[in-house]
Order: C-alpha cells, then structure tokens, then sequence
C-alpha cells in the first residue's frame, strides 16, 4: 500500500503543479479578449485567430484544472444529501463512484482523445473560420486533460481506500476550515 501512496503523492503533486500553473492561462485569455475588443471598436479590426486563441486558452484551463478540482474536492456534487451522511459514508460512497463511473468515463475519453488528437496533428488541420488556428493544440489539451483526470481519479480511489482502511490519514482534513489561497497565492 506504500507504494500506492506514493505514486498517488507524486500524482496529486503534479495535479497540483498543473493546476496552478495553468490558472494563469486566464489572464492571458482576458488580456487578449481585452486587445481585441479594443481593436474591434477603435480601429474596426478583428481577427479569427483571437477570438480562437481565447477558446483554447479558456478551454485548457478548463481540461487541465478538472484534476485539480477534484482533488481539492470541488467538483460538483449534491450537498444537500452528503452532508447528513457520516465521514466514512461519504468516502465510501465517494469510493464506489470514482471506480464506477469516474473511472471507466475518464478511462475512455483518454483513449477516444488519443486518435482524434493523432489525426489532427499529423493532418494539420486547420479551422474553417477565415484566418483560423490550426486545430491540434485544442484536442491536444482535451487528451492531456482526460488523462491527468485519469491519474487524478486512481490517486482519489488509493487515499479514500487507505483513509477507509486506516492506511492514512485523511488529506482533505488538513485544509479543512482554511480560507482558500488568495489569487497572488496561487
């Protein structure tokens, strides 16, 4: 079990990395949606290219934070039925859902993404919008996505099972009741 929990640090350690690191991605694309307004109302011009530079930007925020955000435990969930359930029902059903449905979903997206990523980049396509960006990059973080949301669940179902086991102390209590790290933390 030592073993596991270690791969299952070193995940949640570069989950963690990735996530961070990649939050800056949304300055980048509010500053480019901010130049592009500008330059559309003050001078009458515009470009495709930008507007499809903030969708990739926005949505590799959105696939490689997915990770992050399970991990810190803000994913969607009901509140209002988990919260009257005990601890140890919650991991335990946390557990069973992560291998049931998070598991086999993340399992194969990331082996869907591989091909459909594959074909793009070796055929360079390109959008079809005048002045568009050539297509890879996007599928490229839909597949880096899935599949750091794969490691991330393997990492959830290894810590809830030793939290169950007694193997480990629960993570998630270490930051239970903390503020959330202020933006110029992050």
């Amino acid at each position: 079990m030592g073993a596991l929990i270690a791969f299952s640090r070193i995940v949640d350690a570069t989950t963690t990395a990735i996530g961070k690191s990649v939050s800056w991605l949304l300055l980048a694309a509010v500053l480019i949606s901010a130049g592009n307004a500008v330059l559309r109302k003050a001078l009458d011009m515009s470009s495709n290219a930008w507007l499809e530079v903030q969708w990739y930007l926005f949505g590799t925020v959105f696939m490689l934070a997915s990770a992050y955000a399970l991990l810190k435990n803000e994913h969607v969930r009901i509140d209002i039925l988990s919260s009257t359930w005990s601890k140890k029902t919650r991991d335990t059903i946390d557990l069973i859902l992560h291998i049931l449905f998070l598991l086999p979903f993340a399992s194969l997206m990331t082996w869907l993404a591989w091909p459909w990523f594959w074909r793009s980049f070796f055929s360079g396509e390109v959008s079809s919008n005048a002045g568009g960006l050539i297509i890879w990059p996007a599928k490229l973080a839909v597949l880096l996505g899935f599949a750091l949301l794969l490691l991330q669940a393997i990492s959830e179902i290894i810590k809830r099972f030793a939290v169950l086991t007694g193997k480990m102390d629960d993570p998630r209590e270490d930051t239970a009741g903390e503020m959330p790290p202020a933006a110029s933390e992050v």
